[in-house]
């Protein structure tokens, strides 16, 4: 039976864990699917690594390293290495579901090589523990060796591929050995997370590491006057290319956009050139400013995306109203979206209206309100104090 808890930090004191050693080590896989995987990690190991400033990390992951550690601010060793896929994407709104099918019997055809090798591999590493997000292919190599680990996601491949691939008699196989990789770990579910009934679960809270308002600093990066207003726009690290020449012309509003959704001649303009040759003066590359993107969510007034764990839940801890582009049926979205409703300010808008540029009136009906509570991330704490708890440092 699944086990569903909602821990309350308030009430629940960090358990008594021996301090880690040296002789710890934490390899910790992360999904390169989308920067929601490390946007839900990150805040984890910051808390673990200040609590356990000996215990040694090792993170493998397909995100480049540099992000990683605009992320993550304790020390860890980095190997460009991936064990999961996810679903392959045509965009960050649609699945390639025949791709992805076809994929994930491809990786399964030698699955007890794959199992093997990074059986082999674990224990060159000298692990003594394994933490996932949400790769299933190590948690079975864990449980061979007789490590513990430990699983945490806001979904999972076995629930997001039988959504895009019901009953595929292909894919019998295949699933029921990453079924049996992940009920192997207990599985952290952080709020909002899509349901997963079958796992051996435990329900923490939102997981974020806000930052404070560097908007000043924003403003004088553009040139801005104080009462301009500010939409960010980002789709989550999905390779995603969106026309933004029809985005509506609003009086004091200001894009922070993506420099390759930027028209050439115009990203490659300086600032002080593009009124004169009437280039759109409300157009900014987010690469020429000198803030990350969770530095821009804590300084901008708005944020245009698709729904996703980071974002999301990064806009709702800093009471940031949220416009969303629907994506085709992802599963995990309607639970994302029903707690941005109950914890923030959102509204749609649909793919054909942001190629079209038709969605002024909603962008200015969030502007207009005013912000929302913050959220407070609890999960952060809930989440380190589980991993030392159940991985066992010593």
């Amino acid at each position: 039976m699944a086990q569903n808890k909602l821990i309350q930090t308030q009430k629940t004191q960090a358990p008594q864990v021996p301090p880690a050693t040296h002789s710890s080590k934490l390899v910790v896989y992360i999904s390169g699917h989308g920067y929601g995987h490390v946007a839900q990690v990150a805040p984890v190991l910051n808390q673990l690594g200040q609590r356990y400033p000996q215990l040694q990390l090792l993170i493998c992951s397909a995100v480049n390293e540099t992000f990683l550690r605009s992320r993550i601010h304790v020390a860890f060793s980095y190997q460009p290495r991936s064990a999961d896929f996810g679903m392959l994407m045509q965009s960050a709104f649609k699945v390639d579901v025949a791709a992805s099918v076809a994929a994930y019997i491809a990786f399964h055809s030698d699955w007890q090589q794959k199992l093997d090798s990074e059986i082999a591999w674990l224990r060159e590493q000298q692990a003594t523990a394994v933490f996932c997000n949400v790769a299933y292919l190590p948690l079975a190599a864990a449980q061979q060796l007789g490590l513990p680990a430990l699983a945490l996601c806001s979904l999972n491949w076995a629930d997001i591929l039988e959504y895009y691939a019901p009953a595929h008699p292909a894919l019998l196989a295949a699933q029921q050995q990453i079924r049996a990789a992940y009920a192997s770990s207990l599985f952290l579910r952080p709020s909002p997370s899509m349901p997963m009934p079958w796992l051996h679960s435990v329900e923490i809270g939102p997981l974020a590491d806000p930052l404070p308002s560097a908007r000043q600093t924003l403003l004088q990066s553009l040139g801005l006057n104080a009462d301009s207003r500010l939409v960010l726009v980002g789709m989550g690290g999905i390779e995603t290319q969106v026309s933004v020449q029809a985005f509506p012309r609003i009086a004091g509003v200001h894009w922070l956009l993506p420099r390759e959704w930027l028209p050439v001649e115009h990203a490659d303009k300086p600032e002080s050139l593009k009124s004169s040759e009437n280039l759109r003066d409300d157009f900014h590359a987010q690469q020429d400013i000198p803030l990350g993107f969770s530095s821009l969510i804590a300084s901008v007034d708005l944020v245009l995306t698709k729904p996703g764990y980071g974002t999301f839940v990064e806009a709702a801890c800093h009471g940031l109203p949220v416009l969303y582009v629907p994506r085709d049926g992802w599963p995990e979205q309607d639970d994302l979206i029903a707690w941005l409703q109950a914890h923030g300010q959102c509204l749609p808008v649909t793919e054909d209206a942001l190629r079209d540029g038709e969605f002024a009136d909603p962008l200015q009906q969030l502007l207009a309100l005013p912000k929302s509570a913050p959220v407070q991330p609890v999960g952060n704490q809930q989440a380190a104090s589980l991993l030392a708890r159940h991985l066992a440092f010593n």
